[in-house]
């Protein structure tokens, strides 16, 4: 693939996955910038995405990720779509049409045989799309029950209590017709006209796989640092050979070092100067640190992984010291929020300090008090 230079150990690998995630040296300004240096934030619910924002970026706040989904400042600054693994992201809306062409063929066919045991065939899907446009088309932003209302009206008529609605919205995102719109109060998803919300970016920049899929590679790298064909398949949710071609269409862009995990690439102009290791951070639900990547090793002790993943997709909110995952932490709200830190096996010495600024922080964002509780391990 590309050159080679010298062995990379754990921690230097460690050190350089976390630069390249926005965790250890400088900071993103804004949501745009953090949204595009990781290719995208898992956002199926909306305080998990904020929080991916906040710990890679320095002075915004939940309300400044909001406003970017909204669209207050710059009209659609940030979008959400089904993209990687088939889940709900932010993205930059300048990378919507691209990935969605890339990703979207691939879990639209994944999600076929559930759309047929839902009653969606083929033949009903080609009805529903037009039919969507057609509600849509000069509307405001809808919530699902309104939109499969009006679907009805079209003579497209959906269970609402079904999981029908959601995998026919899925089913036209893939496609490229709807996105997320602006949430209502409670977080309540609305849903809109992707070419619409996204106006002049809405053409596809690499309307070519190949081409699409040597710019994932570049945008993955970028964002995850140092990584294997394996890294960018279980990412993104793309089959092996694809991401294989990946990174052999950008062959003559990167370096191959060796690690003690194996062979692995990283974007030739990348610094390959260990930065230091983060002072303690809090990761969200879902955070990309946690879903970048073949496995959680490197960060999180095998023996724990059960207490951060404990069954199915749901990743807890993780506490980062040193660059390894060293418990899970919650929020509670009353007259004072408080977050409670559950290490898995003590906090280090020196790091309270650390954490009470980075609880400073998390209250700074949110706009109200916190206060910080340390737990006794469990044994």
């Amino acid at each position: 693939m590309g050159s080679r230079v010298s062995v990379a150990s754990d921690d230097v690998l460690r050190a350089l996955r976390m630069r390249a995630q926005l965790l250890a040296g400088d900071r993103a300004g804004d949501v745009l910038s953090v949204v595009s240096r990781v290719c995208g934030v898992q956002a199926q619910a909306a305080p998990p995405a904020r929080l991916a924002v906040r710990v890679r970026s320095s002075g915004l706040l939940a309300s400044t990720v909001d406003a970017a989904v909204r669209g207050e400042a710059v009209r659609g600054q940030v979008v959400r779509t089904w993209a990687m693994r088939g889940t709900l992201h932010m993205l930059a809306r300048g990378d919507v049409a691209w990935l969605v062409g890339l990703l979207g063929p691939v879990f639209d066919r994944a999600g076929r045989r559930r759309r047929d045991q839902l009653g969606l065939d083929d033949r009903t899907c080609e009805r529903a799309l037009p039919a969507i446009e057609r509600v849509l088309a000069d509307s405001p932003p809808l919530t699902r029950a309104v939109l499969v209302e009006r679907l009805a009206d079209e003579g497209v008529r959906l269970d609402p209590r079904s999981q029908a609605p959601a995998h026919l919205l899925h089913h036209a995102a893939n496609h490229g017709l709807v996105c997320r719109g602006p949430d209502l109060a409670r977080d309540e998803p609305t849903y809109v006209l992707t070419g619409r919300w996204l106006g002049a970016d809405a053409a596809n920049p690499f309307p070519d796989r190949g081409d699409a899929l040597a710019e994932l590679a570049r945008r993955y790298l970028a964002g995850h640092g140092l990584a294997a064909v394996a890294d960018l398949a279980r990412w993104s949710g793309l089959p092996l050979p694809d991401a294989r071609r990946a990174f052999a269409s950008i062959a003559d862009e990167t370096t191959e070092l060796a690690t003690d995990r194996g062979p692995m690439l990283v974007l030739r102009d990348t610094p390959l100067d260990a930065p230091d290791l983060p002072a303690p951070r809090l990761l969200g639900h879902f955070d990309p640190l946690l879903l970048g990547y073949r496995d959680r090793d490197l960060v999180l002790d095998p023996a724990f992984a059960g207490r951060v993943q404990a069954g199915g997709g749901f990743i807890r909110p993780s506490v980062l010291i040193g660059g390894r995952v060293v418990g899970t932490w919650t929020l509670r709200r009353s007259r004072t929020a408080t977050v409670t830190v559950e290490p898995f096996a003590g906090v280090p010495r020196g790091v309270e300090d650390g954490l009470r600024s980075e609880v400073d922080d998390l209250a700074r964002f949110l706009g109200e008090d916190a206060e910080l509780r340390i737990e006794a391990p469990v044994s």
